[in-house]
């Protein structure tokens, strides 16, 4: 089975994880995320690019009402040291992981897991607990492949909850939350097990999921499942005005 190169995954990611719209200004696509996080608002660039083209993403994303951020994948060298001549911030380095899908059941003792959609008010508050609030849930409702919410209920409440959706042969994870009171009991790791069976069920052939490079629990854990760290990116975010 041969990998996906990192721009198929960048697909994915827009498919799976998509801003409110995505605005053409050659050689640059722009994205509208009404305030869904970076992901959904960060600027990428063509290939074809000078670093005169910079202004004129600086002048769209302000005219949609964001702080000019863009993102810097893998060959935006170039890119990356204009911004930085520029005063840009680096913000969040990201890392790629990515696993063959395996779908092998992973049970934790009182706990069971199932897939729904949509997400109910009760994934909602455990969501927003965690820092995903309504915007963000919003990405979640303008996904229009194949998805679910992944929900790990033990007998009394919600232990945790997980956004998959596929693009072409790949599932992406987004949006993995474990209670707080019910951390270090395997949850995440049976969400992740729930993830590639859900993945497999609907024709995927991988698994993927990006985190930030800082959240250390979260990258150990998915090294310890057997994904490969594949690639990253970072931003890089504008100075604010004084």
């Amino acid at each position: 089975m041969t990998r996906p190169i990192s721009s198929k995954l960048f697909l994915a990611l827009d498919a799976t994880w998509p801003p409110l719209r995505f605005v053409n200004l050659p050689p640059w696509t722009l994205r509208e995320g009404a305030g869904g996080g970076q992901r959904v608002s960060a600027a990428t660039a063509a290939a074809d690019l000078c670093k005169d083209d910079i202004t004129a993403a600086e002048v769209g994303m302000r005219d949609l009402q964001q702080h000019p951020l863009f993102m810097l994948r893998p060959g935006d060298d170039a890119l990356d040291e204009w911004l930085k001549a520029r005063n840009y911030d680096i913000v969040d380095p990201v890392a790629i992981y990515l696993m063959p899908i395996k779908a092998r059941p992973h049970d934790v003792p009182d706990t069971t897991i199932k897939s729904t959609w949509p997400a109910s008010a009760v994934v909602r508050a455990l969501w927003e607990k965690g820092g995903i609030g309504p915007a963000r849930v919003a990405v979640m409702d303008r996904v229009r492949n194949t998805k679910t919410v992944l929900v790990a209920k033990g007998a009394t409440q919600c232990l945790g909850a997980a956004f998959v959706a596929k693009s072409d042969d790949i599932a992406m994870l987004h949006a993995l939350e474990v209670a707080p009171d019910s951390q270090r009991r395997g949850i995440g790791t049976c969400l992740m097990h729930a993830a590639a069976q859900w993945a497999n069920q609907t024709g995927a052939e991988w698994l993927a999921l990006m985190v930030t490079r800082a959240n250390s629990p979260a990258n150990a854990l998915y090294r310890t499942l057997g994904m490969c760290d594949v690639g990253q990116y970072h931003y890089r975010r504008a100075p604010q005005a004084k």
